[in-house]
């Protein structure tokens, strides 16, 4: 762990420090002021510590402790990716609990999602505020067509050479178009010390994962006790845009935003909206 408790004022250039725990080193980074409930950050498929929007982890760590991290065999964290998402949540445990926090706040995107709501279903207590986006619960309708559409979009994407983010976040329209290109962009504010990529072979592990998860039954998410914020785009093409309006169903007491004309990534074409809601909701 770092000892320094200069913590970076903007995500662009937080420092990356480790921890190992369970035997696996975690690669993590931190920014915002120290004390009180930590918000930790669950990141989607196939991404890195330099796959957050900064202009949302900025607007966080205003005013709270952001915890981001490589989850095992991720990027420059060690060991091996677990190939179900309830192992991927078991190292998440792992890594929070390693850092000394029994209480955290969630910010999720994507399967990032996937593996909170496992996390929180065997370990009630730990979390405290929950923003699922992006995402669905387990047994969703067509999650486990994630794959394809996955595969379709990078060659795609490849035969333009755009980023695969481009087609799977956000729609093939001017604004969806434009939105892309800026997120893509904010991405690579970062210079220096940027993360190990993340290759195929995650990409394929992680994949299987969501296809299990997709295919298992249902988990009981009325059990859920966490103040719980969902968002999504209208149009999400990866983890459709219905599975978003069924968390709200399923979980008692929460609240969803749907942003219009965008996809998968529409907390993140909207992050001038979404951003403050999200500081809103998190509170201190």
């Amino acid at each position: 762990m770092s000892t320094s408790n200069n913590h970076a004022a903007a995500y662009a250039s937080a420092p990356t420090t480790t921890i190992t725990a369970g035997g696996n080193t975690y690669a993590y980074r931190e920014l915002g002021p120290k004390g009180g409930i930590p918000v930790v950050f669950f990141v989607h498929l196939a991404a890195n510590l330099d796959n957050w929007d900064p202009r949302i982890v900025d607007a966080v760590a205003q005013n709270r402790h952001v915890v981001t991290f490589d989850n095992v065999g991720v990027g420059a964290s060690t060991g091996k990716v677990p190939d179900t998402i309830d192992a991927m949540a078991a190292d998440a445990y792992t890594f929070i609990t390693a850092l000394g926090f029994d209480t955290v706040d969630l910010f999720t995107f994507s399967m990032g999602g996937f593996i909170a709501q496992d996390l929180i279903l065997e370990h009630p207590h730990l979390v405290r505020k929950l923003i699922l986006t992006g995402t669905g619960p387990r047994g969703g309708k067509d999650i486990d067509k994630v794959s394809r559409t996955t595969y379709v979009d990078i060659l795609r994407a490849t035969l333009v050479r755009a980023d695969p983010k481009e087609f799977l976040f956000f729609n093939r329209n001017p604004a969806g178009k434009t939105a892309a290109k800026a997120f893509i962009g904010r991405l690579h504010e970062r210079s220096t010390d940027r993360d190990t990529a993340v290759g195929i072979s995650v990409l394929r592990t992680q994949l299987a994962a969501i296809e299990k998860y997709g295919r298992s039954a249902p988990s009981d998410l009325s059990r859920i006790t966490a103040d719980t914020l969902i968002a999504n785009g209208d149009h999400d093409r990866m983890v459709p845009t219905p599975l978003s309006e069924d968390l709200r169903r399923r979980i008692p007491g929460s609240e969803l935003i749907i942003y219009p004309d965008s996809g998968h990534g529409g907390v993140f074409q909207y992050h001038d909206k979404f951003a403050p809601v999200a500081v809103e909701f998190l509170g201190l």
